[in-house]
């Protein structure tokens, strides 16, 4: 049950039904239960009814549905909840991260341009952190493993490397944009771009 309730398996839609964030159980039933969101009722066919929490307690988990016991019984857990009041749809920048620098970079060393399979490639300081370097967006590239090695705690004119482009920050994405189905609920699918 406790497993059921705090896995982050309830897509958030703004008013506008827009997907904006990523809730567990036990949050959405507090959100449902202040009237701050309702649940959509997904049908196999993809028809879709918002349902207020009064209403919610009564439906039957279906199978396949995450069912939630309780001393009254079994509620079904959403999987989508739309808030009443909020419309905007929050931006924030990817987390800095191996994988979102791979992206952000192309897969392509930084120092030689050359098109990096996974295993060919790293993170890398540019300025190292053994020279006070921070783990920042502006500091980290994708390199070859070899030339990383090769630069080793050395600046990159130290090392005879030039930098393609200086590392910078990626731009700040709407959320909808960052929000990934971790869980593969089949109700998100309406919402979430591929």
């Amino acid at each position: 049950m406790s497993d059921t309730l705090n896995k982050s398996t309830v897509l958030v839609l703004n008013r506008n039904w827009q997907a904006i964030h990523v809730k567990t159980p036990a949050q959405a039933f507090c959100m449902m239960a202040t009237d701050v969101a309702t649940a959509l009722d997904i049908q196999e066919n993809g028809a879709m009814q918002p349902v207020k929490w009064t209403d919610w307690v009564t439906l039957p988990v279906r199978e396949g549905d995450n069912g939630v016991r309780t001393v009254h019984g079994a509620v079904r857990a959403p999987t989508v909840i739309v808030l009443a009041n909020f419309a905007k749809v929050p931006k924030r920048r990817p987390k800095l991260s191996a994988r979102n620098i791979w992206k952000r970079d192309g897969g392509t060393c930084q120092y030689t341009g050359r098109k990096l399979a996974a295993h060919e490639g790293n993170i890398d300081h540019v300025v190292p952190r053994s020279r006070g370097g921070k783990t920042a967006w502006e500091n980290c590239v994708l390199a070859h493993r070899e030339i990383n090695s090769r630069k080793a705690d050395r600046l990159p004119h130290e090392a005879g490397l030039h930098l393609r482009r200086e590392p910078s920050a990626p731009r700040e994405l709407p959320t909808t944009m960052l929000i990934q189905n971790a869980h593969g609920v089949r109700d998100w699918e309406h919402f979430l771009k591929s």
